[in-house]
């Protein structure tokens, strides 16, 4: 007899349904699960095997023949286990076929016959919501991770009996998931605040226009001057993430299997700051199943990258194609996945070897060879993906004893909304997000300076040695500054700010 349930598959983070099709055949007691599964789905014949007896129903000593179907997708996970077990069931005439049928399945068995959770239920949930399915089955430990998700009814459930006990109308139980749409504003929680840091205004001010037009960023400073910390509050000053981002970011760490227990979905930025250790599939994504890397984990937040010039040039240079393009794509030999990747860059680095080549009060040891050495590990192509280069001078006494800490970062934000609310008015009818976005071709019509302004760049093309490359990055940087003070045209005040956040372009950078 046959039987046939429904199931997913996830690849990258896009859904695919599965058939589930199960034959019971006279012949010797042999089980085999066709249609490209991994290793995770062949090892679950015993699994699925003990947790049925161990649920009180017999095994069929059958020649048991499993087909996921379509045979051409890969099959990866424990997510079958569940959809295996109720299709088995049903060929047994334990479970009636047209009831298995109203519903879409994934969950992992235990030995015992208990529901153990899955990775990529956010993914699965809403890419079979899109395909038109209307009712999934799945563990009771993903509720929280797909609670949110609409205009699908979702069961969750604890063990295979109440699962067969629902399926055969023994069990009444009502969908979990909630048909209303939440607050961002009202979970989001940051425990760090840019008042942590004291001093370093200008700094502080280059990071705003950062988040305000998602512009990469480059902390350049001695030992101990805070880079670090003012990095990671970058986040705290980001605009809100929308439902869509939440949703997004979340399948991204939901396949990844990294949602925190009790939280569900990620509704604060992400922050990502990976070793300069870190190997190029760590980073991009990678490994036997085409995992994301830490690129996508920062998908819509931040991904900091600490003492820039130790991290492998071969690493770093993998970041310029999804920085230009926002997604990356992860190809091995069994599959092939394209995950986003629109992440803000901020980098930090030693001026030099030592660290002290900038301080006022240690001296500085390394030889003019020794530090153009150092910044040589940065590519040229590399650095003209970074707007803004800023220089974190070491704080004196008087800095460190102030009683002034500066803004907040709900006030920042406040701004930083603001800025973005303009940018998303401006290039509604176009696919721009933010300034930092903008191509050469658009900068005519968007970036329109004064007479003031226009002379004032044309002087530092010519006489303060600012490169063509440069000329972009200082155009798309005055339009956010520009932002901030809500102005239409580019006046010489925003143009003279964005030139002093390319240091490295006039200092101690050559090509």
């Amino acid at each position: 007899m046959i039987a046939k349930s429904l199931s997913c598959a996830v690849t990258g983070i896009n859904a695919h349904k599965v058939d589930v099709e199960v034959d019971l055949a006279e012949g010797l007691p042999v089980f085999n699960i066709i249609g490209l599964p991994d290793t995770a789905i062949r090892e679950s014949r015993d699994r699925i095997k003990f947790a049925i007896k161990n649920s009180g129903y017999r095994f069929p000593k059958n020649r048991i023949t499993v087909n996921l179907a379509p045979a051409n997708i890969k099959k990866e996970g424990s997510g079958f286990d569940l959809p295996i077990a109720l299709s088995i069931l049903s060929a047994a005439g334990v479970i009636k076929q047209e009831s298995l049928l109203r519903f879409a399945i994934c969950g992992e068995l235990s030995l015992g016959g208990k529901l153990k959770e899955i990775r990529g239920a956010l993914p699965i949930s809403i890419g079979l919501k899109e395909q038109g399915v209307h009712g999934l089955i799945l563990p009771k430990k993903n509720l929280l991770e797909v609670v949110n998700v609409n205009e699908i009814k979702i069961y969750t459930f604890r063990t295979l009996n109440e699962v067969i006990d629902f399926l055969n109308a023994k069990l009444e139980m009502q969908h979990e998931n909630k048909n209303t749409s939440f607050r961002i504003k009202d979970i989001a929680n940051y425990k760090q605040d840019f008042t942590d840091v004291k001093g370093q205004e200008h700094v502080k001010r280059g990071l705003e226009i950062a988040a305000a037009g998602a512009h990469n960023a480059l902390l350049i400073g001695p030992p101990g001057s805070g880079k670090s910390m003012l990095a990671k509050r970058i986040p705290t000053i980001l605009s809100e993430m929308t439902i869509e981002e939440v949703l997004e970011t979340s399948k991204i760490h939901s396949v990844a299997g990294l949602l925190s227990p009790g939280k569900g979905l990620i509704v604060n930025r992400p922050f990502r700051d990976p070793h300069h250790m870190i190997s190029d599939a760590a980073l991009v994504g990678g490994g036997p199943n085409a995992m994301p890397g830490e690129i996508s984990l920062a998908h819509n937040g931040v991904l900091f990258l600490d003492e820039l010039p130790e991290f492998k040039r071969n690493v770093l240079e993998l970041l310029r194609q999804p920085i230009e393009d926002g997604k990356i794509r992860v190809s091995r030999v069994q599959r092939t996945s394209v995950y986003p990747s629109r992440f803000m860059l901020i980098a930090a680095m030693n001026p030099c070897p030592c660290g002290f080549f900038t301080d006022p009060k240690k001296e500085c040891h390394c030889t003019p060879y020794q530090i153009q050495r150092y910044l040589g590990k940065i590519s040229g192509p590399l650095l003209d993906r970074i707007d803004i280069h800023l220089n974190v001078p070491q704080l004196n006494y008087e800095e460190l004893s102030r009683r002034r800490k500066g803004d907040l970062s709900s006030v920042i934000r406040e701004r930083v909304n603001q800025a973005r609310k303009i940018q998303d008015a401006r290039y509604k009818a176009d696919s721009i997000l933010f300034n930092a976005h903008l191509e050469s071709k658009e900068l005519e019509a968007y970036c329109v300076l004064d007479k003031e302004g226009e002379e004032l760049l044309k002087m530092a093309i010519l006489e303060l040695g600012i490169s063509a490359r440069a000329y972009d990055k200082i155009l798309k940087v005055a339009r956010t500054i520009a932002d901030l003070e809500e102005k239409d045209t580019l006046e010489a005040g925003h143009i003279s700010e964005a030139i002093s956040y390319r240091s490295l372009d006039r200092d101690f950078w050559t090509t």
